[in-house]
């Protein structure tokens, strides 16, 4: 029986999600740590692993439009990756605030960690048409808007608003659709 009512419908259908750090921890204001989520999802991006569609990283969160042959398995890897990068690089830097901090929000069934970086699931929620789509584009570029971090989503560098508005962007997105 699924943990969650959200699921992946339609492999290769856009969908909306959401990947959020554990009990909301600010870890994304460390442009190193962001520089982790780049890389990694270029990676995605050039083994044809992953079609980013629109994305915004907040400081706690992350928001994606993204779609996949295997797209459960992929945002998992993703996470998966990222969490230990993200361990590794807290662990040169020292950051024992943030790693006693991770440790101590690490779930009690996940035996063979001794960190969570990432809360569970991602809440994917297929896109069916253009309306639904355009919606939750706007949503996550209107996202350090609403949080008052900008004034102007194409303000926020970390985020597809740029390329949207035919401006270069730190990652390629998709914009076909």
């Amino acid at each position: 029986m699924p943990r969650s009512r959200y699921r992946v419908y339609e492999n290769f259908s856009p969908h909306f999600l959401t990947c959020t750090l554990v009990n909301w921890l600010p870890l994304f204001k460390d442009p190193n740590l962001i520089d982790i989520l780049y890389a990694s999802l270029r990676f995605m991006q050039k083994h044809n692993r992953l079609t980013i569609y629109a994305y915004v990283f907040m400081d706690t969160h992350l928001h994606l439009v993204a779609a996949s042959v295997n797209l459960s398995k992929e945002i998992a890897n993703f996470k998966s990756f990222t969490a230990r990068r993200i361990i590794d690089t807290l662990k040169e830097k020292k950051e024992k605030k943030w790693l006693e901090q991770l440790a101590q929000a690490k779930a009690p069934h996940k035996k063979d960690r001794q960190f969570q970086v990432w809360q569970e699931g991602s809440h994917p929620q297929a896109l069916q048409n253009k309306a639904m789509m355009r919606q939750k584009i706007e949503y996550i570029h209107y996202n350090p808007v609403k949080r008052g971090l900008v004034d102007e989503p194409v303000q926020w560098v970390y985020s597809s608003a740029a390329n949207y508005a035919g401006l270069p962007g730190l990652l390629d997105v998709e914009q076909n659709w």
